[in-house]
Formats: C-alpha cells, structure tokens, sequence
C-alpha cells in the first residue's frame, strides 16, 4: 500500500470516530416490523468481503490477510456508519489484540478502533509505542495528532502534525495543523492557510479526502459566523460525499442553527439508523415515535456503560425531555472525555438552563486558555458573564 493510500483509509478512520458509532439494539414492536434492510448478497462490496473473510479463516494467523481484512472493514463502517463493521475488524485482529505489542501494523489498527469507542488513555498508549517504534509512520502521527486535540493538548497535537511534514502530502499536513490552530486562538489564520493550500493543490487527489478539507473549512468559516462562506462549502463537500455522516450531522446542525428545520428534516430522513442523524432529525421534525426510539437508544447505551454518545444524550434530555438536570450531569461526563467546541456548547446550554454557573467554570476556563473563538459560544459565555455570572 502507497503511503498516500494509507492516508487515504486513515482520514476515513479518523472520521468516522469523530461521526460515532451507529444505533443500539433494541427490540421490534412485533415480529413483522422491518428493521434493516441487509446488503445485497450480490452487492461487489459484500462479494469482496465475503471473499476476504474467507480466505483469513483459512489462516487466522496471516497477518498481512488479517490487517487487510480489518481495513477493509474499518473503510466501510466509517462510509456506512455501521459499528458492527468495526467489531469485524477488531475479530480480524483476534489473535494478537490483547498482546502487550502486538505487530505495528496491528497496533495502529487497535488505536483506531480504541478512539472510535473515546477510549482515548489506551489509544494514545499505542501511538506513542507505535511512533518511537516506527517515528516515519505518517499515519500514527496524524491519529496521535487527532486524538490529542480532542483531549485538548493543543501543544502535543501541534508536535505531531509538525512530524507528518515530511511524511505526508501538503494539505493533509496542512489540515491536521490549521485544525489544531483553529482550536487554539488561530481560527482566521488557520482558515486562510487551508484554504489557499487547497485552492493550490487543485483539491485533494480523492472525494473523501477532499470532503474532509472542505468540511473543516466551512466549521471554521461557521464558527467566525460566515455563514454564506460555510453553507457554500458544506454543499460543496456533501456533493463529494453525500453519504459521509460526520458531514451531514455538521451540515444539519447548520441549519438547524439558521432555523431552517424543514431543510434539516429532508437532509436527514433517509438516515435515521445513525444516532446521531436520528437525533438531529427529531430535533428538526419533532415527531414522537422518534423520541421513543432515541430515549431507547440511549438507554440501552447507559447500561452498557457506552460513553461514545453522551453529547447527543445530553443533547436529547435537554432539547426534546427538557431535564436541564440530567442534560447537565451527562454533559459533564462527556467533557470529561472529549473537549471540542461541541461538547462544550452542550454543556453550557445545559448549565444556563439549570441556572449552574459552577458547572460551567471549566468550559468558560478552557475557553479564555486556549482563546477559543467561536460565536455561538461567545453568545452562551456572555449569559454567564452578565448579571454578575448568574445564570
């Protein structure tokens, strides 16, 4: 595999942990209801898979058939938003998952599927083996890289996208840097730099990866409240990718914001098996079986202990239960985990709405340290800042 290739499956990985996983089991009002059309048994894709899944049963214990397998199977759960995918890649890696070092190309593969489930502590622990091991391999950099901004370790993840310079091509290295410096007081600079990359390189050398770009640039021109300048480019991307998840919960989330609910509710329909699209849709349509069906998704996940969903949970209980209490305490086990500006818009909307300045303390810090900028969240901090902080 070229290492461009490798890149290529990696940014899909990478996005579909940011996307989450899929719906949780529930069960059927009655035995005639349809719950999921399955793949075509004819379908390429399915053929492909079933040809591969076959030949590593022959030697379970191949390791270049296994990691080929497990990619394979990571590249269509991020494309099909479906978690069962990465549990099929994680069998793959069966025989050495649990080793303390396991082959390097395993390593990476089980940190990747570690930060799909935001367990983030071990994913790192494999990176940070995997690059003093092998410190040339552009793909754990970029991983390490993501990862480290989502805990917001704005200097580490800095470091790391400074490796892939020579490791990778220009704009996937640009890209991993203006994201971490739009996080980190550098949202304009960090916009511009992207976008004159892009425009230089003709766009990336696949649709995914292009989609990637051009989504990370219309959240940035969103946040700095650009509004036509970030429509115009999430349409762009969505036309590269119109089943990619990440994309269109963003996109949703966009309109939703802009009042638009109508626009939301048609983007979203054909895909209420993702939790995340199904949420956003019953935020825009408001329909009552879908509550339902959201609130038995979510607690299903709470008995499993999944913590991979606890912002759209927070989300849930506070705009369609209106329990700003549960919201807030949800909200906090999240930011726990993942800081992005995401989770911190939940967590002070659930704050406001629970009149709780002191859980908000660690949003509003976080926000001043790092000079977040963000306008949404300059409106929510301003509510907490008048009135002598009450809120």
């Amino acid at each position: 595999m070229t290492p461009r290739a490798a890149i290529r499956i990696l940014v899909a990985a990478l996005l579909a942990c940011a996307a989450g996983a899929g719906a949780a089991p529930r069960l059927p009002a009655s035995g005639a209801e349809v719950l999921e059309d399955l793949p075509w048994r004819a379908d390429p894709q399915q053929r492909e898979l079933r040809a591969l899944r076959a030949r590593l049963q022959e030697a379970p214990r191949d390791l270049p058939r296994a990691v080929e397998v497990a990619r394979r199977y990571i590249e269509v759960g991020r494309r099909d938003a479906d978690p069962r995918y990465y549990g099929y890649a994680q069998a793959a890696l069966a025989p050495w998952w649990n080793q303390p070092a396991p082959p390097p190309q395993v390593r990476l593969l089980r940190a990747t599927l570690l930060q799909s489930e935001h367990r983030f502590p071990e994913a790192l622990a494999d990176l940070a083996a995997l690059t003093a091991q092998q410190p040339d391999n552009a793909q754990a950099w970029l991983t390490r890289a993501t990862v480290e901004t989502v805990r917001a370790d704005y200097t580490a993840a800095t470091q790391s996208c400074a490796r892939l310079s020579s490791l990778a091509d220009e704009l996937v290295t640009t890209a991993c840097i203006a994201n971490v410096g739009a996080m980190n007081g550098r949202l304009a600079a960090s916009e511009r730099l992207l976008a004159a990359v892009r425009a230089r390189a003709g766009g990336a050398d696949t649709p995914a990866v292009d989609a990637w770009v051009l989504t990370m640039l219309a959240e940035m021109a969103q946040r700095r409240g650009a509004a036509d300048v970030a429509e115009a480019r999430f349409r762009d991307a969505l036309r590269l990718a119109p089943r990619d998840t990440y994309l269109l919960g963003a996109y949703a989330d966009f309109l939703l914001d802009a009042g638009r609910r109508g626009e939301a509710a048609a983007l979203l329909a054909p895909h209420a098996r993702v939790d995340g699209l199904l949420l956003r849709h019953a935020l825009a349509a408001r329909l009552g079986p879908e509550l339902a069906e959201l609130a038995a998704r979510f607690d299903a996940g709470e008995r499993r202990g999944d913590g991979v969903h606890l912002r759209e949970q927070a989300r849930f209980e506070l705009a369609l239960r209106g329990d700003a209490r549960r919201a807030l305490a949800i909200a906090r086990r999240n930011w726990d985990v993942q800081k992005e500006t995401a989770d911190a818009r939940i967590l002070l909307e659930a704050a406001f709405a629970a009149r709780d300045v002191a859980a908000a303390r660690p949003v509003l810090d976080w926000m001043r340290s790092a000079r977040v900028e963000d306008v949404q969240l300059a409106r929510l901090a301003a509510k907490f800042n008048a009135n002598g902080g009450k809120a």
